[in-house]
């Protein structure tokens, strides 16, 4: 240790000054592990007495360094080398960390705020990191990781780590990667959170670190040009069967249109993009790549499940779609924001499943039906991928008189599931009964959430609608 220079206690906060005022030389306050009795009053950082704990460190310490790790410390202001207990430098400039001190280090670069959520699907804590892309990923993000190798190579971070890798990850983090791999990305595009689908998520990881899409704006003509045409398994309404269809989103012509036959110059169906939705239903389709579309045909919902065999190709189909939407909208709210525009251009259901229902009489057997909770319209249907639901009932607000209660009135009878739910509207109570507690609890928490809401103008015109359904 005899090349490290001493400072007295009093005057090593001007003499450090005076030395970062030299621009040759850099010298760098060090808490060296030794057997002074008294806490290092020369360390600045909290962290540092705390972290040091049991091994008392000396009076503040000067250690000169040479000019190529000068640059690293100077980038950092000092901090990161601070929270380190073991780390020894001298004069030489040579630099030797513990591998335990380069893990506290890796925690102490985790800890900055930007590291804090994934850096691909924003889930909190994440404890993997890429040694290549310098980013900070969940564990879940990292097994998609693990797809790309050429690109990206990861580890966790309870591994024993290296200090070149610890010091990558220091120069880097998650907002200087977004700052490159995201810097255009498209409003309308659809950045995945950890509830999303796999095939969703590896597909936003694919784009930004793999095919650059948001760093060369060309990449993006597939789902930006406003006009897209290609085929689709598509299941039929009848026959249940998946069958290639052809497909036409158009902005111009404001729609989506597919044909039966390729050769056929009449759609089968037109979806006006005013009222279309798409969202991934992997699990429901039995498709990694499902796709449900939704558009309105005279005033009741419409299902179109479709896939493809190619991720890319599909996610392309969703966010043409997102684009779409997002034009159309630009349009007809020239004053809103994206901010107001973006969460209105797909949405995912609030809640789907099973539950029972009778009849408005409460008179009929409960029969089991599919529901979904699509904002303020409950839909049932017989088999979760019919194309249009059996019922439809309206979801208003609390202030509009609309409740709902655990339970079923006493005087219904005959069998049915256990744990019911009545909704109370202005015009009657609609019966459903639930398989298990757990489910009555999240049907109970999906209404209430949309009944908490105040009504929007346009759903006063949808509930309207709804009371005078033939």
């Amino acid at each position: 240790m005899d090349d490290i220079k001493k400072i007295p206690e009093e005057s090593s906060q001007e003499y450090i000054k005076s030395c970062q005022k030299r621009p040759s030389v850099l010298w760098l306050l060090v808490c060296v592990p030794c057997d002074w009795p008294a806490t290092c009053s020369g360390c600045t950082q909290p962290t540092a007495r705390r972290r040091l704990g049991k091994a008392p460190a000396c009076p503040a310490t000067l250690v000169r360094r040479n000019q190529k790790i000068d640059g690293w410390i100077k980038r950092h202001h000092f901090s990161l080398l601070f929270k380190s207990a073991n780390v020894l430098v001298s004069t030489s400039g040579t630099l030797t960390m513990e591998p335990e001190g380069n893990n506290r280090l890796l925690q102490d670069v985790l800890a900055r705020p930007d590291n804090e959520t994934c850096a691909d699907c924003g889930n909190p804590e994440p404890d993997w990191a890429s040694l290549t892309l310098g980013v900070f990923v969940c564990q879940a993000c990292s097994l998609l990781h693990r797809g790309i190798p050429h690109i990206s190579r990861v580890k966790s971070i309870q591994d024993t780590w290296e200090a070149s890798d610890v010091e990558l990850l220091a120069d880097l983090g998650n907002n200087v990667a977004k700052a490159k791999y995201e810097q255009n990305v498209p409003a309308f595009y659809y950045r995945p959170t950890h509830t999303d689908c796999k095939m969703l998520r590896e597909q936003w990881i694919r784009a930004k670190y793999e095919r650059n899409e948001f760093e060369f704006i060309e990449k993006q003509e597939p789902y930006t040009a406003g006009y897209r045409e290609g085929f689709l398994w598509k299941r039929g309404r009848d026959n249940g069967q998946f069958l290639s269809r052809k497909f036409i989103l158009s902005e111009r012509e404001g729609a989506l249109k597919y044909f039966n036959k390729q050769d056929a110059r009449d759609p089968k169906a037109v979806m006006k993009i005013e009222t279309l939705n798409a969202t991934f239903q992997p699990a429901k389709i039995g498709n990694p790549c499902g796709l449900q579309i939704t558009y309105l045909k005279d005033n009741s919902t419409r299902n179109i499940f479709v896939y493809h065999s190619d991720p890319k190709e599909m996610v392309d189909w969703f966010n043409a779609i997102r684009a779409a939407r997002f034009h159309y909208l630009q349009v007809a709210f020239p004053g809103a924001s994206n901010e107001e525009l973006v969460p209105k251009l797909t949405r995912n259901f609030m809640k789907e499943g099973f539950m029972e229902k009778t009849g408005p009489k409460h008179t009929e057997g409960f029969k089991k039906r599919w529901f979904t909770m699509d904002d303020r319209r409950l839909m049932y249907f017989k088999d979760p991928l019919d194309a249009y639901a059996r019922g439809e009932v309206f979801i208003g607000s609390k202030e509009n008189s609309y409740t709902v209660l655990p339970g079923l009135p006493s005087t219904i009878q005959g069998y049915h599931w256990n744990h019911g739910i009545t909704i109370v509207t202005p015009d009657r109570k609609f019966l459903f009964a639930c398989e298990t507690e757990a489910e009555q609890r999240d049907w109970i928490a999906a209404f209430q959430r949309v009944m908490n809401r105040p009504m929007r103008p346009q759903e006063y015109a949808v509930e309207a609608h709804f009371k005078h359904k033939p």
